[in-house]
């Protein structure tokens, strides 16, 4: 895993952990620390988190892609 992976999975946390806030607390750590939701900074914040879950949709197909390939042979009819 690359460096520009381990930043936006960093970022993927903080977003889930603001996020889980935000629903069990009403409290957004965002917007707090950038004065408001609508704040420049904060949208900001919320596009770079939003870039970094895309970045990490492909951690989700590691798997697949290490595979090796397998070969299916078919019964010979007698």
């Amino acid at each position: 895993m690359g460096t520009i992976h381990k930043i936006a999975l960093a970022l993927t946390i903080i977003g889930a952990l603001n996020w889980g806030l935000v629903g069990v607390f009403r409290f957004d750590v965002v917007a707090e620390l950038a004065g408001g939701y609508r704040e420049p900074v904060a949208r900001l914040i919320y596009i770079l988190i939003g870039v970094s879950g895309l970045l990490n949709l492909g951690l989700l197909f590691d798997d697949f892609r290490n595979r090796e390939t397998i070969e299916i042979h078919t019964p010979k009819e007698i």
